[in-house]
């Protein structure tokens, strides 16, 4: 995928077992965005109708970036190479809102090259999931990354990523890392 490997032999860990809420989700062969299962009785979708907006949590958010393909290993995901975590997952706002989403991702190598792709694929994902009320910030966990303020710089600067946004070749590679092992 990458012209260079800048770690060629990355420790993979094991995938702990799905969140409880994939769990449910499998279970009940529900969409993560409709509830389809007999037993509702409707009033999620009349708190959406109503206007609300409903709060999503960390696990939410990890949920949905967990399974994002490395640039330089497609067969292995980001959740593997224990580059994003939960716990590395901050909601945040004012006034019990929460409506700011930042994501720390830690790189496999200090001098990890594919870093930017790896946070714009988290910021493309979130970005297609997530409603445009969230302000995303994604950002290299500090000290885990030899150019991190670049990078952070880079991930969190509106018009490079449109830019970025508008290269093709940069894109397909996006997808290729959203769509993975599918």
């Amino acid at each position: 995928m990458l012209s260079e490997i800048f770690n060629p032999n990355p420790t993979v860990f094991l995938s702990p077992a799905s969140s409880s809420r994939q769990r449910q989700l499998s279970a009940a062969k529900k969409s993560l965005w409709m509830m389809t299962d007999d037993s509702s009785d409707g009033s999620e979708e009349m708190d959406a109708e109503e206007g609300e907006e409903e709060e999503i949590d960390q696990d939410e958010i990890f949920d949905l970036i967990r399974n994002i393909c490395d640039p330089e290993h497609p067969t292995t995901t980001l959740e593997e190479l224990h580059v994003v975590s939960a716990s590395q997952i901050f909601i945040g706002g004012s006034n019990n809102k929460p409506n700011t989403v930042k994501v720390e991702f830690t790189p496999t190598v200090p001098h990890c090259g594919a870093s930017t792709y790896i946070g714009l694929s988290i910021r493309v994902r979130l970005i297609r999931s997530l409603p445009t009320r969230f302000k995303l910030d994604i950002a290299v966990k500090p000290g885990s990354h030899q150019s991190e303020h670049a990078v952070n710089k880079q991930l969190n600067d509106k018009e490079r990523v449109a830019a970025a946004l508008e290269n093709p070749a940069l894109v397909k590679m996006i997808e290729t890392c959203l769509t993975g092992r599918e």
